[in-house]
């Protein structure tokens, strides 16, 4: 059975999570900048500029994530859960005006080049940054899938794309430093700012996925039949089964067909059990089940076993 973190725990953990992924932003971008400062290559000079779209997208993701946490009031009976939502979107905008702004450098640096300088210390540095980056992307993706926070996974597949840019400018800044041609460091920019893009576009289309109320995926919606189908002792059938995902909270709802001779009581103690199960299996599980008398049975949807 897996295990689940009280909520209140786990919007903490998130949020300390979130907090680390800014710092660690900061401490790379300064690395990257000095490299791209002391060797003059246009293609570092991208990645560290991509590197501050990490910094602004670690605030978002803080912002949303701590809004995110926020109980559930009057104004918003629902939660703030989509918040983080919200702020994937952000981070996917952000992204695309980073590649803009790399392609533009690149575009000038292909017609106007300029010789790139051997620096083995500033070389080292963007080394040492981008491995920082990866060990840190490892640990926010993990985290963020664990904790089921968009916004961190968002940041973390964002991280990881800067990982592989660099990787690909580091390789192409020692051939240019080899070959001499200048102009090989403007295209691996260019290359770079594609890269983004597409990181870009995959944060944009599972976040609005998760502003549309996106289902559960199928393996989980099965695993959630199954689970109803095993623990409504003494119903007929349920149907109309309906998920969705909010951040954190998987919201479940469905109707529960009894005998119309049970009384209230009976039927609520039903109900009782089935949200008691779903809520040990299902992480941040938020349960609504509409009971119906026997003649409301469909004949269809799951039959209690």
């Amino acid at each position: 059975m897996k295990t689940q973190l009280p909520h209140n725990r786990s919007a903490d953990l998130a949020l300390r999570v979130a907090m680390g992924s800014l710092v660690v932003g900061v401490a790379v971008l300064g690395l990257k900048a000095y490299a791209a400062w002391a060797t003059g290559s246009v293609a570092l000079y991208a990645d560290a500029l991509e590197s501050v779209v990490n910094v602004v997208t670690a605030v978002a993701a803080l912002v949303a994530v701590r809004l995110a946490a926020r109980p559930a009031d009057a104004g918003l009976p629902y939660g703030y859960h989509k918040a983080e939502y919200f702020s994937a979107v952000i981070i996917g905008m952000f992204i695309a005006v980073a590649a803009l702004l790399v392609g533009l450098e690149a575009w000038r640096g292909f017609f106007n080049p300029e010789p790139v300088e051997w620096q083995a210390g500033a070389i080292a540095i963007s080394v040492l940054a981008t491995l920082f980056n990866l060990g840190w992307a490892a640990y926010l993706g993990r985290e963020g899938r664990r904790l089921r926070s968009p916004s961190l996974v968002a940041d973390s597949r964002h991280l990881m794309t800067d990982v592989v840019s660099t990787i690909g400018v580091l390789v192409g800044v020692g051939l240019v430093i080899a070959t001499g041609w200048h102009q090989l460091d403007a295209i691996l920019a260019a290359l770079v700012a594609v890269n983004i893009l597409w990181s870009g576009w995959q944060v944009l289309r599972e976040s609005v996925g998760g502003l549309m109320d996106v289902a559960v995926e199928p393996a989980r919606l099965g695993a959630i039949r199954r689970l109803i189908a095993a623990h409504a002792d003494g119903a007929i059938e349920a149907h109309d089964v309906r998920t969705r995902q909010a951040g954190r909270i998987t919201f479940i709802d469905f109707h529960l067909v009894v005998p119309g001779s049970m009384t209230v009581e009976a039927a609520h103690a039903i109900c009782d059990n089935i949200e008691a199960k779903l809520r040990e299996t299902v992480d941040g599980a938020q349960v609504t089940i509409h009971v119906e008398p026997e003649n409301k049975a469909k004949h269809a949807g799951i039959v209690v076993v």
